[in-house]
């Protein structure tokens, strides 16, 4: 028996036990890892208050790192005792130890510890896709990105500097703002007393941007897409604040001819050669120093309400882990 996080009823962050648990034999094509990291998001919410739907009783967590210890029939691409990381579903990665197809995860390089794996593996493949593939940034672009000091936030103001891009970012607070900026932000807008649309306008001269990034939702909607130049995307990848209103087609017509899109990481992670590519390409931007990763907050995995309660009070930067 091994210790994991269940419940059996959505709601609060007390919902969730520290219960036993069996593993499970192996099957065909599957692997048995010991976690030694697991990465907390803001999606494990949006599961446990039942915003997502899931089969209950179920378990929670999207992403981990940690060691194979043992491989079933058919598995020849990773072998007992090799370090390995990834993001799958269904939830299931608040667990000590757990059994998943080997297609699922990837091999950590000896330059990346499991913890900086398993911070990135839901939000840094998040924000490649946003950056290379939802709408590419390129350098010259100015772009914004809600919730810049969250831990896809940091990532992007990193990642799109990196790429010749100017950042602009809201956040909750002066110390917040001073993190954004330490991590590549240009412009860091705090939003609780300052108007974000007017100070996008002010910062692009009146053109506004080619692209908002938006995982607050419901707050910032209506004034995201007020940022955006003609033609721009606005890119909803979260609902921090809520979900969406009901779409009404002529914002984006009365705007400028705007593009909407609501991706999510698990389509554009849907073929094995794409998962493996992103991965890669995450990796080696760790690797390279152009991207660091922050974790900022680590709990016991025991004591996940407590990481639930900080995240959702927004008293959480940068990254959290988990520790089994």
């Amino acid at each position: 028996m091994v210790k994991a996080i269940r419940f059996d009823k959505t709601g609060g962050p007390e919902v969730m036990k520290w219960v036993d648990v069996e593993v499970g034999k192996l099957g065909a094509g599957e692997i048995r890892i010991r976690q030694t990291a697991v990465g907390l998001n803001y999606i494990d919410v949006y599961f446990r208050t039942g915003l997502y739907s899931l089969p209950l009783p179920g378990g929670l967590g999207m992403e981990a790192a940690g060691e194979v210890v043992a491989v079933g029939s058919g598995v020849t691409d990773v072998k007992v005792g090799e370090r390995v990381a990834y993001v799958a579903r269904p939830p299931g990665t608040y667990a000590q130890e757990r059994v998943l197809p080997a297609a699922q995860v990837v091999k950590v390089p000896a330059a990346l510890s499991d913890e900086q794996a398993a911070s990135v593996m839901l939000q840094g493949l998040t924000a490649q896709y946003l950056l290379h593939r939802t709408y590419p940034v390129k350098a010259g672009d100015t772009i914004l990105i809600q919730a810049a000091a969250g831990g896809v936030g940091l990532l992007v103001c990193q990642w799109a500097k990196a790429l010749g891009a100017t950042v602009i970012g809201t956040v909750g607070s002066d110390e917040k703002a001073e993190i954004a900026k330490a991590h590549g932000c240009d412009h860091a807008i705090v939003y609780t007393r300052e108007n974000f649309t007017k100070r996008v306008r002010e910062i692009t001269n009146g053109a506004g941007v080619p692209v908002v990034y938006d995982s607050i939702g419901k707050d910032t909607f209506t004034a995201s897409l007020d940022c955006l130049a003609p033609l721009g995307m606005f890119v909803s990848f979260g609902n921090a604040s809520g979900p969406l209103p009901p779409i009404d087609s002529s914002k984006f017509a009365g705007r400028g001819s705007l593009f909407f899109t609501r991706p999510t990481l698990f389509t554009y992670i849907g073929k094995r050669s794409d998962y493996e590519a992103m991965s890669a390409e995450l990796f080696d931007v760790l690797v390279s120093g152009k991207v660091k990763t922050s974790i900022n907050q680590r709990y016991a995995l025991s004591d996940v309400a407590k990481a639930h309660e900080d995240l959702e009070g927004r008293r959480t930067t940068g990254s959290t882990i988990l520790l089994p």
